[in-house]
């Protein structure tokens, strides 16, 4: 009798061992097959990443701050929400023009020039002329003139600031920004927000740039270039599309939902010199631009503090990103100032 029922135990335990593979076979190709239909030039991964970094900076009422890396299906490795220079302190931090999570809570532009080190600009030519640069990215820039770095971002996430910084520099010049939308479930794009807790981020950025007789030589508009390199939550390969250099996630829903923990992502690489002076940039799409209530700035003192220099009359500065505000969280900008 201990021989049948020990055989009895093997059958049943052989059976389950056989169903489960059989499910998991059945979702494994059901994945594969979607990653298959995708016939993009990205590479596509699905799920959360692994964390490999904490909280690199950390804000009273601000959110997490982490990093995190994940293999696509093409064997790719990839940092998300993006391999920033945040950590690397041969690349200059953006001084404040409104930073509440250290206090600089400024009101206005005179009081954060007032406060303002001449230490901290940036020479490119010693015999350039002094330019100033005004930035409110959500989340994260990094910036660079004629291929050197200029500044970046002190706040990756939240709370909202804004940036000033000051440079030397003989014209022509070039700028390029790398922008980021940070998430919190890395991999996927999302954070907990608005009662769902993968719920899609959004991005943004606007820049005036002055010279030093105060006047305005250029604004963020649809003549800059802007690329997408990360895109996510997707939660259908067969809404992403290509035309041409265009990468598009129009057709994506943007909706996020309580469980996004099999959306999908797309990671594109980023050209080694794209941040140089003689980067080809002419196959590269014109940035998009948003309003000021679609990138919902209108209760931010980082943004409302500082609306005579964003909002100007006579030259207002656009808000710009890639097609896809919501979707795509890593974009690469740029714009000759001639």
């Amino acid at each position: 009798m201990k021989h049948y029922f020990l055989l009895l135990v093997v059958i049943i335990y052989t059976a389950g061992c056989k169903d489960e593979k059989s499910k998991k076979t059945t979702n494994d190709l059901a994945t594969t097959s979607e990653v298959t239909a995708y016939k993009g030039t990205g590479s596509v991964t699905q799920g959360i990443a692994t964390t490999i970094a904490e909280n690199i900076y950390s804000c009273k009422r601000g959110r997490k701050t982490d990093v995190g890396e994940i293999i696509s299906t093409d064997g790719k490795k990839w940092t998300v929400p993006a391999e920033t220079n945040y950590t690397n302190n041969e690349f200059p931090f953006a001084p404040d023009l409104f930073n509440s999570c250290e206090g600089n809570n400024y009101a206005s532009v005179e009081e954060a020039l007032s406060n303002y080190d001449d230490s901290d600009i940036i020479t490119i030519d010693e015999n350039g002329s002094l330019y100033t640069t005004y930035i409110f990215a959500d989340n994260y820039f990094e910036m660079y003139v004629n291929g050197s770095p200029v500044g970046k971002d002190k706040v990756p996430f939240t709370e909202f600031n804004a940036s000033v910084l000051k440079f030397k520099v003989k014209k022509p010049f070039t700028i390029a920004m790398k922008l980021v939308d940070w998430e919190e479930h890395l991999g996927v794009g999302c954070e907990p927000n608005r009662g769902k807790s993968f719920h899609a981020g959004d991005g943004g950025m606007v820049a005036v740039i002055k010279d030093a007789q105060n006047n305005i030589i250029a604004t963020t508009d649809e003549q800059w270039k802007a690329q997408t390199y990360y895109m996510a939550p997707i939660e259908n390969l067969s809404c992403v599309s290509e035309e041409g250099n265009y990468r598009y996630s129009k057709n994506c829903n943007t909706e996020g939902g309580q469980d996004g923990t099999a959306f999908y992502a797309v990671h594109w690489t980023l050209p080694e010199n794209w941040m140089q002076v003689n980067f080809d940039d002419s196959n590269w799409p014109n940035a998009t631009t948003y309003t000021n209530r679609t990138i919902g700035v209108d209760n931010k003192p980082a943004y409302t503090n500082f609306t005579s220099i964003f909002d100007n009359a006579a030259n207002d500065a656009k808000f710009i990103w890639s097609t896809n505000v919501v979707l795509d969280n890593e974009v690469l900008v740029r714009y000759t100032v001639k």
